[in-house]
């Protein structure tokens, strides 16, 4: 069975947010790609006080300055398109009120035909949660569980009711709801995320980063861990890919993967068909200039991974 394909919506300084979100979205899902993507960044510390992904020294990229809200971005890309998903990846949702987060989605779900994927995480920095976090930095995972138990309760049936440490909801009918159960997907980078990934959520949500054998490997632990705790249904997986795209084929044996050439990219998504994950979705933006570009880069993408197999 061929692997989906996933393309990341423009969200960098260099689109227009009105213009180019639709019309990657639209063009996209003319190629052939089978769902788009948006991530979450709510500020930009400037200066800096902490490295990006919380590590020192470590400078935080310049695309993301700006970054537009991602549930405001995909109601753009639902209006946009007919058939393919519309996932987050990931919301930072802990920066979001717990109800009228599960509300917006339903929504956003119920708009689409549903077609909406919740990822979800905790996120990394600080400046962040200062500005926007509905509780502590160090409560986030708490934070997290409760909102997974608020989306679950207001996209089930009504009367809605739920109470938690942050919220409570009495008895309301609450709608519109998700035109079908909405997935939860979560990254899961340490055994306590793990826990909730196999427990809570419907699917499984990682970074192409450090090359097949390890992804191969947190895959492994993942299903054995989900057989440890007696889980039968099937985890969804959809990998994420920050492409490093460049014209010209990168000539270093240091390369990373996903690092280089449309080529060279494909020969990274061949060497990773084999482990049995069912989709990646690849972020361009970063390396390319402009809404055509982007779309231009797409699409020899698609077309090559198909040509390949893929």
């Amino acid at each position: 069975m061929a692997i989906r394909l996933g393309l990341s919506l423009p969200q960098a300084r260099q689109y227009d947010l009105g213009r180019d979100v639709p019309d990657v979205a639209r063009t996209a899902e003319r190629i052939g790609y089978e769902s788009l993507w948006v991530y979450e960044r709510a500020l930009f510390p400037d200066p800096p006080t902490q490295g990006l992904g919380g590590m020192e020294g470590v400078p935080w990229p310049d695309h993301y300055r700006a970054v537009p809200e991602p549930l405001v971005t995909l109601t753009l890309a639902v209006a946009a398109t007919e058939r393919a998903e519309l996932g987050t990846s990931v919301l930072v949702a802990p920066l979001h009120g717990p109800f009228q987060l599960a509300k917006s989605l339903a929504t956003l779900d119920a708009a689409s035909g549903g077609r909406v994927v919740a990822g979800l995480g905790t996120g990394w920095s600080t400046d962040e949660y200062a500005a926007a976090g509905v509780g502590p930095f160090a409560e986030r995972g708490r934070i997290l569980d409760e909102i997974i138990d608020v989306c679950r309760a207001v996209w089930g049936p009504d009367p809605v009711r739920y109470e938690g440490r942050h919220l409570r909801i009495a008895s309301a009918s609450v709608g519109p709801k998700p035109a079908r159960p909405l997935p939860i997907l979560l990254p899961s980078f340490s055994r306590k995320a793990m826990l909730r990934l196999v427990d809570r959520a419907d699917g499984w949500m990682p970074i192409a980063m450090a090359g097949p054998r390890q992804l191969e490997e947190e895959w492994s632990q993942l299903r054995d861990l989900a057989a440890e705790r007696g889980r039968t249904r099937p985890i969804r997986t959809s990998v994420r890919v920050n492409a490093q795209y460049t014209a010209k084929a990168y000539d270093g044996s240091d390369r990373a993967p996903f690092q280089g050439s449309v080529d060279q990219m494909v020969e990274d998504l061949v060497a990773h068909a084999g482990i049995g994950l069912e989709e990646f979705f690849f972020d361009l933006q970063g390396g390319t200039r402009n809404a055509q570009e982007l779309k231009d880069v797409a699409a020899e993408l698609y077309e090559k991974a198909r040509a390949a197999g893929i």
